[in-house]
């Protein structure tokens, strides 16, 4: 299923200048919302922590915070549609959603919890995953603009991805074509959360990277975070290089495998972790040489994603729209 098949709000058709769009950009560490104009410009936004390890209300009440504070904004009276991108799994038909990294939402009805808030009555509300939303963005106005195939990967509390093929950004049925994340690449790797093992998420993410520099034996100065971890990687602390080399590694064998079944030109790659693509691209740059062998799969380039974070909310933004931003075509 191409993106090109979401259905388009009847307001869609009418003149775009006074139109505002709105979306909100759901992961296991934030939730983040804005409000946008008709090329995909963030004019306000709001944000707050995900209480991932919260109950289903506590999670859903940071959302509710998010959309409260846009809605305080004089821009949101002209708001009359609102994507959201969530973490996955999704399921865009029934609106519900199961994000990996949030067990307090299983097959949680978020569209239908979001069109019951007061401040979102009246507008149309779309859900798409949030790598989904992250390709549509990058495809249109970032870094695989003109490309015909592409992958496009969220790495950050999670591992997600999208595809672009014959020139149209494919979602599937449920919403999930393309998770990259939960591909298995270690056969004898640990049990993933999704309940696989040996996932690209459980050696790439953001927490994956910091608990395998933990275990090598990283002793960081202050906090065990993934800017931390960066920064001693720059800095050549053997374990904080060998935890990049691990996720880079997971990276590259996914990449790969996608290139060789269905032949990408590109692999754009965004989120938290990307911020340190000085020590994590020329290593996944080497593996990936190493793993996409074949001719046809060898030129896959890797690129950094253009929009960073405010690639879910353009996408979300613009796919609940129902249409390109202005200008993209």
């Amino acid at each position: 299923m191409a993106i090109s098949t979401f259905d388009t709000p009847a307001t869609s058709r009418e003149p775009v200048h006074d139109r505002l769009l709105a979306a909100l950009d759901i992961g296991g560490t934030k939730i983040a919302g804005a409000v946008l104009d008709a090329r995909g410009a963030v004019l306000c936004r709001a944000e707050r922590r995900t209480p991932a390890s919260d109950a289903a209300p506590q999670v859903f009440g940071a959302v509710g915070a998010v959309l409260e504070e846009l809605a305080a904004t004089p821009e949101w009276e002209r708001v009359e549609t609102l994507g959201i991108a969530s973490a996955g799994p999704v399921d865009i038909a029934r609106g519900r959603v199961s994000p990996v990294n949030i067990p307090g939402w299983r097959d949680f009805s978020l569209v239908e919890r979001v069109r019951a808030l007061p401040a979102v009555t009246g507008r149309e509300v779309l859900l798409c995953g949030d790598a989904v939303a992250m390709t549509a963005a990058e495809h249109w106005i970032g870094a695989a603009r003109g490309c015909r195939d592409a992958l496009c990967l969220v790495v950050s509390t999670g591992v997600g991805a999208g595809l672009v093929l014959d020139g149209e950004v494919r979602n599937g049925p449920t919403g999930n074509a393309g998770h990259l994340g939960h591909i298995c690449v270690d056969l004898l790797g640990e049990e993933c959360a999704c309940g696989s093992r040996g996932c690209v998420e459980q050696l790439a993410s953001g927490t994956a990277l910091t608990r395998q520099a933990l275990r090598g034996g990283w002793r960081p100065s202050g906090p065990a975070d993934g800017a931390a971890l960066a920064a001693d990687a720059r800095a050549g602390i053997g374990a904080a290089l060998a935890a990049f080399d691990t996720a880079a590694r997971a990276l590259a064998a996914g990449i790969a495998a996608v290139a060789t079944l269905v032949e990408i030109e590109v692999a754009v790659i965004g989120g938290g972790v990307a911020e340190a693509h000085d020590v994590l691209f020329p290593p996944l740059k080497e593996h990936l040489a190493a793993y996409a062998a074949l001719p046809f799969a060898a030129g896959v380039r890797v690129e950094r994603a253009a929009l960073r974070a405010d690639a879910g909310l353009v996408g979300a933004a613009f796919l609940a729209a129902g249409r390109h931003p202005a200008g993209a075509r």
